[in-house]
């Protein structure tokens, strides 16, 4: 079977896998979530070589108490500012630093907050208005699918000017502009198709919360994407995992969100309160 199939049967599968569950319920949404937090800890922790036992720990108290319960508002929004703190230290090692310090004294705190704290905001985006709205989640993905899609195709038509060649040799800011262009075309075709409808709660109900949004997806999912290849080269490793064939691991499938998904949770709470 050639690689191009391959990726293709694995890739519909993990689509319709992720949007069969968001429908369902929502602890089919948390199960299935759960599940890929399980495995991509554990891809994480063999990269960075760290002992997972109280990772895994942290990943179900986390999962319990702030995806599943009703945690305090004031707890929630600490673990936002701590998540989105070491997000940004790993911004500043991906562009300042030859090596991303986590191999040295940080794979404990990366591993509670990058990763971790990664999974449980993107587990809470459905819910920013309390009520489960799957709907949501799945117009994040959209959009995430749209700017890979959109950042491959112009990066490899018209790509000439290398956009961080040390850490990704393929990547173009030709690709990146063309990724956000593709997000924002597609957050405003989501708007226009459901506008009016019960979809368009608040913040949702704002044609410029949908352009931000892509945008925010477009820059801070390029820079999870980075982030994970020079975790990856450090490691020594092409792919994080195996469990998709042709795709590698979950964690490569969802560097993007995971590190972008604090980011779009802050925003949205911001464009709530504004709107």
């Amino acid at each position: 079977m050639s690689e191009i199939v391959l990726r293709t049967i694995s890739g519909v599968l993990y689509v319709s896998i992720i949007i069969l569950a968001m429908f369902a319920s929502r602890e089919w949404f948390l199960g299935l979530f759960f599940m890929m937090a399980i495995l991509t800890v554990n891809e994480f922790v063999k990269l960075v070589r760290v002992p997972s036992i109280f990772a895994y720990l942290v990943l179900i108290l986390a999962f319990y108490f702030i995806g599943w319960n009703e945690f305090p508002v004031q707890g929630v929004k600490l673990f936002l500012v701590l998540t989105i703190f070491v997000n940004s230290y790993l911004l500043k090692d991906l562009l300042w630093t030859n090596k991303i310090q986590i191999f040295e004294n940080r794979k404990h705190i990366l591993t509670y907050f990058y990763i971790i704290g990664g999974f449980v905001f993107l587990t809470l985006i459905p819910t920013i208005n309390n009520d489960f709205s799957p709907h949501l989640i799945i117009f994040v993905f959209v959009l995430i699918w749209a700017n890979d899609t959109f950042a491959y195709l112009i990066g490899k038509s018209f790509g000439k000017h290398k956009l961080l060649e040390r850490i990704s040799p393929k990547k173009t800011i030709e690709g990146f502009f063309g990724g956000m262009t593709g997000a924002i075309i597609a957050g405003l075709v989501i708007y226009f198709l459901t506008n009016q409808s019960e979809y368009m709660e608040k913040p949702l109900d704002n044609l410029w919360v949908w352009i931000v949004l892509a945008v925010i997806i477009a820059i801070f999912g390029t820079i999870g994407d980075l982030i994970q290849s020079k975790i990856k080269r450090q490691a020594g490793v092409k792919d994080s995992g195996t469990i998709m064939p042709g795709h590698g691991g979950i964690y490569d499938r969802l560097d993007s969100i995971i590190y972008a998904s604090p980011f779009v949770y802050a925003f949205l709470l911001i464009a709530n309160y504004v709107s």
